[in-house]
């Protein structure tokens, strides 16, 4: 019962967000992050600063402190804007796309037939990329991680599935569905940077850090021969729109040696985060699992 009032609750203040034109949604998101970043022994602003400290070294302490404030902000404005990516009619969020970049290199993936893999990090508005790839190239599959929430759950398999996207669980059905669709040379959409159990990962760098890195898109690639993308919707300021991005991941990602593979798969993403770090969701404890005999990289939040 109590599950059911908090989802409630949730979806209520999704819906009231929607109702904000956007840049006003992003205004009051990037207050809300404001208002984070002044708090540094708060959990969202701790995680921040420790994750920019340790990848980006070569930053100084008010460069990181900027970069971090940003982040903040951003996190608040992706939180906003669920009411638009949730709620608003596929065409309306549409339009919101300004420009897109590299599209030719899903075009030229999918002509080759062999199945593409869209990976797409935490990074400006995911929930916008789903939605444009599943309106350009159906059939299209994603993998998503249910929420412990059902009414949360179903809201979230409604919405991004209203354009006719396959949603695939994050569970072995949900891998054979993946699998099916790449065979039949089909696009299928993954999220890359999560951290997964200890059982489908392996240690690989990321910003040059042991992380413990999903072996799945790894051995997918390798064997379905899939061409593997990566693909992030930047945020434009002041409510003006997103523009959209693809770009192709390194080949060594289909490797047969799995460590080499998702050492490929995390300078991938790394790139992608690299050319827009203030948008990255850089406040998720990326490192919190670490390889035997290694000390933690965070305190006790």
């Amino acid at each position: 019962m109590l599950d059911n009032l908090k989802a409630a609750l949730v979806i209520a203040i999704l819906g009231l967000l929607a109702l904000l034109p956007l840049k006003w949604a992003h205004a009051l998101g990037g207050w809300l992050g404001r208002r984070q970043a002044r708090d540094r022994s708060g959990k969202l602003a701790a995680n921040t600063w420790r994750n920019l400290e340790m990848c980006f070294p070569e930053l100084d302490d008010a460069a990181r402190d900027r970069l971090a404030t940003e982040s903040l902000e951003h996190t608040g404005r992706t939180s906003a804007e669920m009411g638009m990516s949730w709620f608003w009619s596929p065409r309306r969020s549409l339009k919101k796309v300004r420009s897109v970049h590299g599209e030719e290199v899903v075009r030229q993936a999918l002509a080759e037939g062999r199945g593409v893999i869209l990976m797409a990090p935490h990074l400006g508005n995911w929930e916008l990329l789903n939605l444009y790839v599943s309106n350009r190239y159906r059939p299209f599959t994603a993998m998503y991680k249910p929420p412990q929430l059902k009414l949360i759950d179903d809201l979230i398999r409604r919405r991004r599935a209203r354009l006719g996207t396959d949603m695939a669980p994050a569970n072995a059905s949900g891998v054979r569905m993946v699998m099916k669709a790449l065979k039949r040379g089909e696009m299928v959409g993954i999220l890359p940077d999560q951290q997964p159990d200890r059982s489908g990962g392996i240690f690989a760098p990321f910003f040059g850090i042991e992380a413990l890195t999903m072996k799945l898109v790894p051995q997918l690639a390798r064997q379905t021969g899939a061409r593997v993308i990566c693909g992030y919707a930047r945020r434009l300021p002041k409510g003006e729109g997103y523009d959209i991005h693809f770009r192709t991941a390194e080949d060594g990602v289909g490797d047969r040696d799995l460590q080499q593979a998702a050492a490929a798969m995390n300078r991938s993403v790394e790139a992608c985060v690299r050319a827009l770090p203030e948008q990255y969701q850089w406040e998720y404890r990326r490192f919190s699992e670490r390889p035997e005999g290694q000390p933690k990289r965070y305190g006790k939040k």
